[in-house]
């Protein structure tokens, strides 16, 4: 998997890029198949803005934003905001795949009785 930088009007420092390289590598790990992920800082007058892209299996795109005083506020925001929609996307697909297994065996007892 390949992690993006873009800054616009921003310098990214080192431990920012390390920052969110670890996490989002987190992320990735707990999702699965990833294409890629972008990582865009933007630096606004006194706001700092941090966007997180994942580009994800079936063509999936995972975006999040964070706002700031500085990047690491930021940065911690649009981790949150995405770990939130990795947890979702997990948890949908593993429901629906629960009930599907659980509705089989009960029908079939229900054949065996009658």
């Amino acid at each position: 998997m390949e992690i993006i930088f873009h800054a616009h009007h921003a310098a990214i420092t080192p431990r920012l890029r390390q920052r969110a390289d670890t996490s989002i590598r987190k992320i990735v790990a707990r999702l699965g198949r990833v294409v890629d992920a972008v990582v865009r800082v933007e630096e606004d007058g006194p706001t700092r803005r941090v966007e997180l892209v994942i580009h994800a299996p079936r063509g999936r795109r995972l975006i999040a934003h964070g706002e700031g005083r500085s990047f690491g506020p930021a940065l911690t925001l649009a981790l949150g905001k995405l770990g939130a929609q990795v947890a979702h996307a997990k948890r949908t697909r593993t429901s629906s795949t629960a009930r599907r297994r659980v509705a089989k065996p009960r029908a079939r007892r229900k054949m065996l009785t009658a």
